[in-house]
């Protein structure tokens, strides 16, 4: 379980395919010095497990699911990517409750300065729509962020420039595709009046 709460921008060695399918391999000078063989860390948003560890780089086995769902697969050399060690039973939770398990990823229709602060738009696939409310918190590449706009086949939230400038949203451009993470309450929620649904039947 991760909060949404960007720890490290971790640097993409490289990305590749070998006799054990597809590795990634990060450099993350901060974190990785607290990490073993076995760890899960937030990549972009999603749940890995660290299968190699040396210095400050670590090394992660990517599943074809995985490789499919999410933007790992537009990775390169150089590339940027967010970091998040999963909380411990005293941990503050400064954002929401983060799975780990994207739902989809999208393309960000639009990223710009407003004020003091930036809009950032993205695409919303229907079958995920129902997930998104007004005030509602997603976790975008890992960030948890705050929806602000629903529109009818994309969403809106608000960025600060802090949040710009510790994440890799420091580089996004519009086209670009993000993870994204439904609020797991508003999955709860749709289960559980399914169910009711159907004892009514």
């Amino acid at each position: 379980m991760f909060t949404g709460l960007i720890e490290e921008l971790g640097n993409v060695l490289w990305i590749r395919a070998t006799d054990r399918g597809t590795q990634l391999q990060i450099a993350a000078p901060k974190i990785a010095e607290h990490i073993k063989g076995g760890d899960s860390v937030a990549v972009n948003g999603c749940c890995l497990t660290v299968t190699m560890h040396r210095a400050e780089q670590m090394t992660f086995d990517l599943l074809e699911e995985t490789l499919s769902r999410t933007n790992l697969k537009h990775l390169r050399r150089d590339s940027l990517v967010n970091l998040e060690r999963p909380i411990t039973g005293d941990d503050p939770l400064g954002g929401h409750f983060v799975q780990g398990h994207i739902d989809c990823s999208a393309p960000i229709v639009a990223f710009e300065p407003l004020g003091g602060d930036y809009r950032l738009e993205i695409e919303l696939p229907a079958e995920f729509a129902h997930y998104v409310a007004s005030k509602g918190s997603i976790a975008v590449n890992g960030i948890s962020l705050t929806v602000a706009e629903v529109l009818p086949a994309s969403f809106a939230t608000w960025v600060i420039p802090l949040t710009r400038r510790a994440t890799n949203l420091q580089t996004a451009q519009p086209g670009d595709f993000v993870n994204l993470e439904f609020d797991i309450l508003a999955k709860y929620v749709e289960r559980m009046t399914l169910a009711y649904r159907h004892e009514e039947e």
